[in-house]
């Protein structure tokens, strides 16, 4: 479980390509403070497991490596990363961390695209297409990761959704350099695909009179 709130910018340093998997190895510093092999680390908002860090192998003390298999890099832009490339990171979270964005599960619903960015004076607007299966999970106000970063919904379409972006945002994550065209993987509201579920279960079992009122 993750809050959303990234804590570094790692970078790709190696990505070994496998049959059926790969092998990703991340240059990073914070994260690697305490991490050991097992631990969970989301990259760009994608839950991977720590297989083992430069530090326990007698390796540079700031690398780490996770394996990525196919079906993960199937449904999120992981399968698209190359050696040099920025990568938003964030360690599970713990009992007595503050709960700064919202309930993360590093499980990516889907892969978005950036439309458009407007910069404004203290923030920029960012566009961002979205596939129609998710439209339903998102409202205005509501929240959403994208690449990792908790984030609230400003207006929720059909086919799209923005966000705001402020400064610090802009600056501390891979956000701050996505443009036009941009993959980014997307993860709704755990709280509202529950939801959506429960009344699914619900309202499938109704009879059209249980349904319906005198």
């Amino acid at each position: 479980m993750f809050t959303g709130i990234v804590e570094e910018l790692g970078t790709v340093e190696a990505v070994e390509r496998q049959s059926d998997a790969v092998r990703l190895t991340v240059r990073a510093d914070l994260v690697l403070e305490d991490a050991r092999p097992g631990d969970s680390i989301a990259v760009n908002g994608c839950c991977l497991t720590v297989v083992s860090t430069g530090s326990a192998s007698g390796g540079p003390s700031d690398l780490w490596t996770a394996d990525v298999m196919a079906e993960t890099l199937d449904k999120t832009g992981l399968g698209r990363l190359a050696p040099g490339d920025r990568v938003n990171l964030e360690r599970a979270v713990t009992a007595g961390t503050r709960l700064g964005g919202h309930l993360v599960q590093g499980h990516v619903d889907g892969v978005g695209h950036v439309v458009r960015r407007d910069p404004g004076e203290h923030w920029e607007v960012v566009t961002i297409s979205l596939p129609p299966d998710l439209a339903p999970y998102l409202v205005d106000k509501g929240s959403i990761t994208v690449d990792g970063v908790s984030l609230t919904v400003v207006e929720a379409g059909d086919e799209s959704f923005t966000v705001s972006l402020i400064p610090e945002t802009l600056r501390r994550t891979t956000l701050g350099f996505r443009e036009p065209g941009a993959p980014v993987n997307l993860e709704v509201d755990v709280i509202g695909k529950y939801v959506a579920r429960q009344l699914e279960a619900r309202l499938g079992r109704l009879t059209p009179t249980e349904g319906t009122s005198a």
